[in-house]
């Protein structure tokens, strides 16, 4: 990528973050800290790698994006308003009665949500049904699903790869949130799933690891799962829980807790000098 579509891209994704932080004290509640690790990540695939137009979410070919971790939904809805699927003015109503921005996604009331997601462990699933209709009806659509490590702590998660990896999946890519942290503290301390690279390819999926705050590696290995074929490709993205405001990175209590106040602020202050360190790079 040219150095000005990289700065772009860090544009969008200090955004992300700054979305993440409104809408979750709007609601006073919420999970800003997955969020967070991942919006590098949301920013990659709505302004780079998806094929969708907010004009019409609808479309058939379009790519699928499934949220696995379906309670990091402040992140999605993020990029999904940065991208132009509904106002970012929306946001801060996160949670409230009547909104369509729920604390999990709905694809019956969001524009650009693809699947319902919040029970760990189901959107894989869901994700490898997607990829296999796709490929029986000749649609020629891409499908991603974003997994939180401990996520993978469910069983479901490896009945799903194992159907991937038997029907050939290769229009799917599967992404891990490697952050170390759950909501009960670190995932190698609750019930371990490591090594997670290993798993995956012992079930037969191409798999890389990747610095997930990395834009150019995180390319690297998008081009790398288009080039994969006859199997389905997995990415682990090393990633820092709370990344990019400070008293929240690497902090287990981030997982499921919204800013206060004064929080609020401290956070957006910070991102807003990002955002303008950023802009005039």
């Amino acid at each position: 990528m040219t150095a000005k579509e990289k700065k772009e891209l860090m544009i969008a994704a200090c955004k992300v973050r700054m979305g993440v932080i409104e809408s979750t004290h709007g609601a006073k509640a919420g999970h800003p800290g997955g969020s967070l690790s991942a919006a590098d990540l949301f920013a990659y695939l709505y302004f780079r790698e998806l094929n969708v137009d907010p004009s019409q979410p609808d479309m058939s070919q379009r790519d699928r994006f499934v949220l696995s971790k379906g309670h990091t939904a402040p992140g999605l809805y993020a990029a999904l308003a940065l991208r132009g699927f509904f106002p970012w003015e929306e946001l801060p109503t996160l949670r409230h009665i009547g909104s369509h921005l729920q604390g999990h996604p709905n694809m019956n009331t969001t524009p650009g949500v693809d699947m319902s997601t919040g029970s760990l462990g189901q959107g894989v699933s869901a994700a490898a049904g997607m990829a296999l209709a796709a490929k029986c009806q000749g649609n020629p659509c891409r499908v991603y699903a974003l997994l939180g490590d401990g996520e993978l702590q469910e069983g479901q998660v490896w009945e799903a790869m194992m159907f991937a990896h038997h029907y050939q999946l290769d229009n799917l890519c599967i992404i891990v949130d490697n952050n170390g942290l759950q909501i009960d503290g670190p995932v190698d301390q609750v019930m371990s799933p490591y090594p997670i690279v290993d798993k995956l390819r012992a079930f037969g999926l191409e798999t890389v690891q990747v610095d997930g705050h990395d834009l150019e590696a995180l390319e690297g290995a998008f081009v790398q799962a288009k080039q994969t074929k006859g199997t389905p490709f997995a990415m682990v993205m090393k990633t820092t829980k709370g990344k990019g405001v400070s008293f929240m990175e690497d902090q287990a209590g981030w997982h499921g807790k919204a800013p206060n106040d004064e929080e609020y602020h401290r956070a957006m202050d910070e991102l807003s000098a990002k955002l303008a360190e950023l802009e005039g790079m």
